[in-house]
């Protein structure tokens, strides 16, 4: 759980450039892990949940920033 706060703390703090970096550095990582899982065994199935759920929380704070600025 800190850990998790840790995170999202982290998501806040970072700039958009950053939010879309790490945003694709994690789509990427969940490609190579479904392919992987395709062509071999995968050591560790809980990394599919952890990274789609960077994922959404980088795409949360995106929407926030974005609605934010609208207003």
């Amino acid at each position: 759980m800190k850990k998790l706060r840790e995170r999202r703390k982290e998501i806040h703090e970072m700039g958009g450039e950053e939010i879309a970096a790490d945003l694709s550095q994690l789509r990427e990582k969940l490609y190579t892990l479904r392919t992987q899982s395709v062509t071999e065994k995968v050591e560790d199935n809980t990394q599919f949940r952890k990274t789609r759920r960077d994922i959404a929380r980088l795409l949360t704070e995106a929407t926030k920033r974005a609605s934010r600025n609208e207003s």
